[in-house]
């Protein structure tokens, strides 16, 4: 039976299936060269060398690929490494490809329920129409993407679980705070960040694609939501607001909002996504540190580091 990463052991000699999660080319202080791989499967990654490699080979590897590796793992700087000796790639559609890649916590059907019960929820005509009509065309993709390539939620079903938790969340402060309009904070949430469908090439092993790097997630959406709302017939403010949400959702100039929140719900909305995924990279970042341990600096947390709470373990034991 093929192991998994977390099973492998210094020492381990045999073969696995992997995905290539990176793959970097290096020569050798003698001029050899060789390739490094992050190799990843469900239960975590690992570093790979693979030493004197084919001159044949040398460019026959990607990113995004399920291959088959054959080697021993050695101990090297404290950790963990896979050395290759023979390396093929295998036909995916094989294998489960959610095999090897991070999920996130919330089962794809109940993302899909809870959130398309928040769509129903609108009651404004227009913002429900566009916010469905969204929806309904970028399912698939809604359900599978991460919410980014990096820092958080970045895993597959990671934009959808980001939407959730925030959904959670305004539908508690429409309650609080009643100057609030509910439809358009709830569309605002759900449509925030589909412009990251577009701007990312994938679920898996992802990157930014042309239209991401030129244009970006903001500029993509506010554009798509006016193009969606002349071909349903809609033209009024609520068009106009919900494009005004989603150009100011990142809050500052610096952050990348080419205008700053100027009604309640932008407000909100704003302060909501980068609580949802500031708690998500803290929550990251933590997993893997003992209780009262530090973090090392985290660069999207104003390099900080963070301190893991002996306090918290108790609590999570309860």
């Amino acid at each position: 039976m093929n192991k998994t990463l977390a099973e492998l052991e210094d020492g381990f000699r045999g073969e696995i299936t992997v995905l290539l999660l990176q793959v970097n080319k290096g020569v050798t202080a003698k001029g050899a060269p060789y390739l490094s791989f992050q190799l990843q499967d469900k239960t975590g990654s690992m570093d790979a060398k693979y030493w004197n490699v084919p001159e044949n080979l040398l460019y026959a590897y990607k990113p995004g690929m399920l291959v088959k590796v054959s080697g021993d793992v050695l101990c090297h700087q404290k950790q963990l490494q896979f050395r290759v000796n023979h390396m093929e790639e295998v036909n995916d559609e094989e294998y489960d490809i959610w095999n090897f890649v991070k999920s996130g916590p919330i089962a794809k059907d109940e993302l899909q329920k809870e959130i398309t019960a928040y769509v129903a929820s609108i009651r404004n005509e227009a913002i429900h129409a566009i916010t469905q009509a969204f929806i309904t065309d970028y399912e698939k993709d809604f359900y599978t993407y991460p919410a980014a390539m990096k820092n958080h939620h970045d895993f597959v079903s990671g934009l959808a679980t980001h939407v959730l938790g925030m959904l959670h969340m305004a539908d508690a402060l429409c309650k609080q705070y009643t100057l609030l309009n509910r439809d358009l904070l709830i569309a605002g949430v759900i449509l925030h960040d589909i412009g990251k469908l577009i701007e990312l090439s994938g679920a898996v092993v992802t990157d930014y694609t042309k239209e991401g790097k030129l244009l970006g997630h903001i500029s993509i959406m506010q554009s798509k939501v006016e193009e969606k709302a002349k071909k349903l017939g809609y033209t009024g403010e609520e068009v106009l607001l919900l494009r005004h949400m989603i150009l100011a959702h990142h809050g500052q100039y610096a952050y990348g909002s080419p205008v700053l929140p100027m009604i309640p719900e932008a407000e909100m909305l704003y302060l909501l996504d980068n609580m949802d995924a500031r708690m998500q990279s803290m929550e990251k970042a933590l997993a893997p540190i003992e209780p009262g341990g530090f973090t090392p600096r985290i660069f999207a947390m104003e390099n900080r580091f963070l301190y893991k709470s002996t306090l918290e373990a108790v609590t999570n034991k309860k």
